[in-house]
């Protein structure tokens, strides 16, 4: 490959040299998305956070392929026994007895073994398996209603930002109103009515949690709106709209894939927020309803019995475990996402 350089002499006459400037066989081009992925990969934190989801999804939807000793909602009533509740005597026909109860023919409260990998909790039930299906739920969970939030806040802020004016004014009104609405009173009520109504416990959480993502598409709306608002003004833009393409097709094929880093964020930030949410939910008692299970429900045990919170961490500690390790996870791979999608980073 021939090059031709301008040199200047020094009587300041240019002069043209021809030089000839071997190619470098090894070099080669990365596309845009391997250089993502290989920004991704090279954080540490990154590959950690992806451990931790890979494990925790292994455990709750393969976790029960392999550990089929008990079910989820199965009692053991084989390993009853009689306990002393408290150590006091009462006078009673003339003599003193001692005061001893029962837990009713259910091996309640049972510390870990063999049988119970984690022990039982105060209804009989074995931890270990309700801990896998209570990942598949909150998980679950997370993701329709992350899914179901950025849908509508995708399309409420496409639709805001490109046609502005008088649209844009509703929706972000709209959006005001929703973000001053107190959410934790909003559930109760809501759980209130779902409750009088008597919807079905399998159904309830995720009624629920539907609901929830009704009220919280305005920061993604907000996020997609000033995006566009910047982007529908670009030399590419006006030639979509001179080549006689339709508005859905210039805002979803050719606006929405330039913000679409900025949206992966926003939903892996917020996976790691929903589960958070459930959790909430399930403390107030406002969440999954026995005898199913979810993270968030074997911990709102703590809340009605003092006694299990300072004496039983098998039945609580667990499924705070699995919470806190998911919440980290999202977060570790949100924060690899957005500098491995930022266009400044060049290593």
């Amino acid at each position: 490959m021939e090059e031709k350089k301008d040199l200047q002499t020094q009587e300041g006459e240019m002069t043209t040299l021809d030089v000839e400037t071997p190619l470098d066989k090894n070099v080669r081009l990365l596309s845009p998305t391997r250089m993502v992925l290989r920004r991704f990969f090279r954080s540490k934190l990154s590959i950690i956070g992806l451990v931790m989801l890979i494990a925790l999804f292994a455990f709750s939807w393969l976790g029960p392929v392999f550990y089929t000793q008990w079910g989820e909602i199965e009692v053991d009533r084989v390993g009853a026994v009689v306990y002393q509740e408290f150590p006091a005597t009462v006078f009673e026909n003339g003599s003193f007895i001692q005061v001893i109860a029962t837990n009713n023919g259910v091996n309640a409260l049972a510390p870990p073994s063999i049988d119970h990998l984690l022990g039982t909790d105060e209804q009989g039930m074995d931890i270990f398996t309700r801990l896998m299906y209570g990942g598949r739920l909150s998980l679950t969970l997370s993701f329709l209603s992350v899914f179901l939030t950025t849908a509508l806040g995708v399309i409420m802020g496409g639709i805001a930002g490109y046609y502005g004016g008088i649209v844009d004014n509703i929706i972000m009104r709209i959006c005001d109103v929703l973000i001053c609405l107190p959410t934790l009173p909003l559930m109760l009520i809501i759980g209130t009515v779902l409750e009088a109504n008597k919807i079905p416990s399998e159904y309830y959480i995720y009624l629920l949690m539907g609901v929830l993502s009704l009220f919280s598409w305005p920061g993604m709306a907000r996020l997609v709106r000033g995006q566009i608002l910047f982007l529908r003004e670009q030399e590419y833009m006006v030639a979509a709209e001179a080549m006689g393409y339709s508005t859905p097709r210039r805002i979803f094929k050719h606006l929405i894939p330039n913000i679409l880093p900025q949206i992966l964020v926003s939903m892996t930030l917020s996976l790691g927020s929903m589960i958070l949410y459930e959790s909430t939910l399930s403390y107030l008692n406002l969440g999954v309803k026995i005898p199913y299970a979810s993270w968030g429900t074997m911990i709102e045990v703590i809340s009605r019995r003092t006694d299990i919170l300072q004496y039983n961490l098998n039945v609580w500690v667990p499924s705070g475990i699995c919470i806190i390790i998911a919440v980290l996870g999202f977060n570790f791979i949100g924060d690899g996402l957005r500098d491995a999608l930022d266009p400044k980073q060049r290593r």
